[in-house]
Formats: structure tokens, C-alpha cells, sequence
């Protein structure tokens, strides 16, 4: 129990909806500008994940907005208490402070325990009767929507950006990469008057693909080899060899000239995948749904489920 609106300072009100709205038209005003940069840059897969980003943003908006309405009604709704079994808990029940000292209190004065349902519940249904949901749960379940929201939100925008970077970083190679094939043509073009271009570049990047991987000492042993590669993604997953040989594969492969920007098609590839990859799908909210349906004590779901990403990932 504290100070109603009527009894708070106009000032005070005023300086929290103003805080809040500007926070809002700041965010907005951000995702504008991006998007109109997008749009001038013509990145039209990365303009779509960042509507999927929006419409995250407006799904979660309004869940928060229906729950901050409805808390009131949905603890009002009465079912059995009979229905309420403790075997659906997260936690077991003894974990339960406030639960343990309601039992207690019911164990020496059953009127006492009593009272103290009422208050740990706010119940508001009759005797045999619990709430479908209680008011505290659902205000738990507010800020959990909420704190989840601005997570995978977060988690998106970091993603792509981290990503971008690291391949950003690759142009250099990109730019090396076309220099060496211009030098390289022009002088195997001197030398034999036109010939043999191609095949000559193709030997010298395929001769110092294979130098690098073969310089090892493990590097003839398929499970050292696997281990190494394994842990390489982890400080290093590519380098400028390992660069220059999935470019000349994929140029010719699609027998592509030697100064195609092979950097401008990873970018297209990476922004198509945030496109498919970002924002939280049907299916992946139903799986979310299971997971919570199922997550009572006994089953340990979330400490087995928690490894499948990982494992997927690597």
C-alpha cells in the first residue's frame, strides 16, 4: 500500500510519462533511420529481419499491455483447488518459504493459515476454490514476458551486428584477392600472349591451400585433424587461405572471372540467413509453450533442453 495518483506530486507523474515517451519516440526514430538506410542501401533482406525484429517488438508490446489489464480479471477466475496439484510446481514445494509457513500456520490455527492463503493468493474465490492464476504470478509472469522481449530483441540486433563485423573484415582479403588475379592475368598474358591464365592462377592458390593445411604434424591424422578444426572456431574459424580457397572454388565452380567480388555475394548469402533466422516463429513459440507445460519438478526438461542449442551450434 502506498500513495495513489491522487497524492503523488503532478511534477513527479509528469517527469515519468515524459521520460517514458521520449525513450519510445527514441527507439522508433532509431528503427526509421535504419531502415531508411537499408532501404537507400538497398539491403532488402537485412529491411525484412529488422521488420520481423518490429513485429517481435509490437507482439510483445501487446502482451504486456494484455497483461497489465487483465491480471485483475484473470486471478478472479475460480477453479477446484483439487486441480491445483502441487506435482505441476516448477519447484518442489518444500523449497517454497512462504508456502512452508502457510502450512505450518494451517498445522497450528486453521483460521490463521487461512488468512494467510488469502494474502499470499489475494483469493477471491470461494471455500474449495482457488484462483486459476494468482495476481502474484501473474505480475512474475509480466516481467518475465518483458525481460524475455528485451533479451532476444538485444540478442537479434548483437547477432547480425557481430556477424556483419566479422565478415566486414574479410573485404581486405576480398581486395587482395582481385589484385593478385589482375596482376596474375596480365602476367601470364604477357608471357604467352593470352594462355593458360586461369590454370596457372588456380595451381598457385590450390598449391598454397594445400601448404597451409599440410604444414602440421597432425595434419595426416583424421581425428586430430577434426579436434583441431573444432576448436577453431572458437579463436579462428577462417584465414586468409582458407578465404582465397572457397573463393576460387566458388569462381570456378560457376566459372565466374577472377575479379568477381566474391566478398559482395557472403554478404547477400548472411543477410539472407538473419532474414529466415530472426524473430520468434509459431512453431518456436509453441516449443516454448511445451517446454513451460512440461517444466514441473521431477522432469528436468530446462537443464536438458539448455544443451540442444549448444550442440546444434557446434
Amino acid at each position: 500500500e502506498g500513495r495513489s495518483l491522487a497524492e503523488t506530486p503532478t511534477w513527479a507523474v509528469a517527469t515519468v510519462i515524459g521520460f517514458m515517451v521520449a525513450v519510445g519516440f527514441l527507439i522508433n526514430g532509431g528503427l526509421k533511420k535504419t531502415g531508411k538506410w537499408l532501404d537507400m542501401t538497398k539491403r532488402k533482406q537485412l529491411l525484412a529481419a529488422l521488420n520481423k525484429i518490429k513485429e517481435e517488438l509490437m507482439v510483445f508490446g501487446l502482451l504486456s499491455l494484455l497483461l497489465g489489464h487483465w491480471i485483475v480479471f484473470v486471478a478472479k477466475i475460480c477453479i477446484k483447488s483439487s486441480t491445483l496439484s502441487s506435482r505441476f510446481y516448477p519447484c518442489v514445494p518444500s523449497d517454497y518459504p512462504k508456502l512452508q509457513a502457510v502450512q505450518h500456520a494451517d498445522s497450528l490455527n486453521p483460521s490463521m493459515g487461512r488468512l494467510l492463503l488469502d494474502e499470499l493468493h489475494r483469493d477471491f474465490c470461494p471455500k474449495g476454490y482457488e484462483p486459476f492464476a494468482s495476481f502474484e504470478s501473474l505480475e512474475q509472469l509480466h516481467r518475465f514476458l518483458f525481460v524475455l522481449g528485451v533479451t532476444h530483441v538485444s540478442y537479434s540486433f548483437l547477432a547480425v551486428a557481430l556477424a556483419m563485423i566479422k565478415i566486414y573484415s574479410w573485404r581486405k582479403w576480398e581486395n587482395h584477392a582481385k589484385t593478385m588475379a589482375l596482376r596474375g592475368l596480365l602476367t601470364v598474358d604477357t608471357a604467352t600472349g593470352g594462355g593458360g591464365g586461369r590454370s596457372a592462377l588456380h595451381m598457385k592458390r590450390i598449391s598454397s591451400f594445400v601448404l597451409h593445411r599440410t604444414s602440421h604434424s597432425w595434419s595426416q591424422h583424421r581425428i586430430l585433424v577434426w579436434l583441431l578444426c573444432f576448436s577453431r572456431q572458437f579463436w579462428s574459424s577462417i584465414n586468409q587461405a582458407d578465404y582465397s580457397a572457397l573463393r576460387l572454388g566458388f569462381i570456378t565452380t560457376h566459372q565466374l572471372p577472377f575479379t568477381y567480388d566474391f566478398h559482395n555475394y557472403m554478404l547477400r548469402s548472411m543477410e539472407e540467413e538473419f532474414r529466415d533466422i530472426v524473430g520468434i516463429s509459431i512453431p518456436l513459440w509453441i516449443f516454448a509453450m511445451t517446454c513451460i507445460v512440461l517444466g514441473f519438478h521431477g522432469t528436468n526438461i530446462y537443464f536438458w533442453v539448455s544443451f540442444l542449442p549448444s550442440v546444434v551450434s557446434l
